[in-house]
């Protein structure tokens, strides 16, 4: 199994945070959280991708893509992480 995977993770999902990652240049003690959840406002997909990154020293940031984890092409993962200012928590 690869450094950092967990039982069961699709590829895809492992992708995708690497790609967090590199995008964002962030360090091994960096969390990110990549969570798939149903959306029921109105006009939204059924599921979309919510991406949270938990700095050892910061503030936590927040993404929300209306996509399936399937569905982020790099170019939009690029888009949203660099262009739209993310949600922070304290």
């Amino acid at each position: 199994m690869p450094l950092g995977a967990r039982p069961g993770q699709s590829p895809q999902l492992r992708e995708l945070r690497q790609s967090v990652r590199r995008l964002l240049g962030l360090d091994d003690d960096t969390a990110v959280v990549i969570r798939q959840l149903a959306c029921a406002e109105p006009g939204c997909p059924p599921l979309e991708t919510v991406i949270a990154v938990f700095p050892m020293n910061g503030r936590a940031r927040r993404w929300t893509l209306h996509a399936t984890v399937a569905e982020i092409a790099e170019d939009d993962l690029r888009a949203a992480l660099l262009t739209h200012n993310p949600k922070e928590s304290a």
